[in-house]
């Protein structure tokens, strides 16, 4: 009885040995293209990284890498896409701080789970934002801009293309953290809000490094800081907040960290994160992205991915609930 029971607890074993699984999964990954789901429109930073890396992924994986652009919905049309893929390495996106960190708590209800639809696979770069003020006011510094805002018989007005967006809450964070009197402008769009900031008809605002670029060239805004913790090289002279200010541990960056739905096999992520290293690390790659105002980085491991995704979402959820918004979406 003993025996047969052996024999027969033998055979099963070599059977699931046989069966195919992730490892072989993995080995012939990928049969077909593969799809990366950015969550913004053609022609932004977002857009622009991703078909770059996206031609050398595909020639490391053997098959096209195509670029799916899904935006709308505050980033989470995108977002939710990528959870909904079937969990087979051929569908990827990007996702960011608002759709992953800062919506759970601004929403009452989402169609996706931050923590439990997504698999990290890399974090390649900071998307940091310019302080920026209108030419017109006597602000040439961080610290002249703490005494003015602070002295104003009123507050002084800020744009951002919305509530509840990174330069939204970027701004709110600076506010409290140095107790300076402002008034939020939201806009409908990013170009706008900082157009309006050039014309004079608010004050300031925490805008995106590329779309900034060219109106601080031409002297129609004038930049304070970055919101990183170090300097961009599109803007060398230009210091980080915390520097300006005296307080090193200030950061309000946004970021792009590249997912696969959850359930992918650790393998085929583990291919992937490999992958991205080698392509993000090249020195070409990471001219691009500082060309069009990011900040390239090293990933770290995809445990480290989770650990910083979580210290942001407390970081942004807590700053939402004391601004009274959490569930007002």
């Amino acid at each position: 009885m003993f025996a047969l029971s052996a024999r027969c607890a033998l055979a099963l074993l070599a059977l699931t040995v046989m069966q195919p699984g992730a490892p072989a999964l993995a080995q012939s990954y990928p049969s077909r293209p593969v799809t990366i789901i950015v969550p913004l429109a053609a022609g932004t930073g977002m857009d622009t990284l991703a078909r770059l890396y996206g031609e050398q992924l595909s020639q490391a994986l053997g098959k096209p890498v195509v670029i799916e652009n899904k935006p709308g919905a505050g980033l989470m049309l995108g977002t939710a896409a990528i959870a909904a893929a079937p969990p087979d390495g051929h569908t990827l996106g990007i996702s960011t701080a608002t759709p992953m960190a800062v919506n759970q708590v601004l929403y009452k209800k989402m169609t996706y789970d931050p923590d439990k639809d997504f698999a990290p696979v890399y974090f390649y770069v900071k998307s940091p934002f310019v302080l920026v003020v209108n030419p017109a006011l006597p602000i040439n510094s961080v610290p002249e801009l703490i005494k003015y805002a602070r002295e104003s018989a009123n507050p002084m007005s800020y744009s951002t293309p919305g509530a509840g967006t990174s330069q939204h809450l970027s701004m709110e964070f600076m506010a409290q953290r140095f107790g300076l009197k402002v008034t939020h402008v939201p806009y409908r769009s990013s170009p706008q809000s900082i157009t309006d900031i050039a014309a004079g008809h608010v004050n300031l605002g925490f805008a995106e490094a590329g779309a900034s670029l060219p109106l601080i060239r031409e002297g129609k805004l004038r930049a304070l800081a970055v919101s990183s913790s170090v300097r961009l090289p599109t803007l060398p002279d230009v210091p980080p907040f915390g520097e300006a200010a005296g307080a090193p541990d200030f950061e309000a960056v946004s970021w792009h960290i590249l997912f696969a739905p959850a359930g992918t096999p650790n393998e085929i992520v583990d291919r992937l994160h490999a992958e991205m290293r080698r392509i993000m690390s090249t020195p070409e790659m990471k001219k691009r992205a500082s060309d069009i105002g990011l900040l390239p980085l090293d990933s770290p491991p995809i445990d480290g991915i989770r650990s910083y995704i979580k210290s942001e979402q407390e970081k942004w959820g807590s700053l939402v609930k004391k601004l009274g918004l959490d569930g007002t979406q």
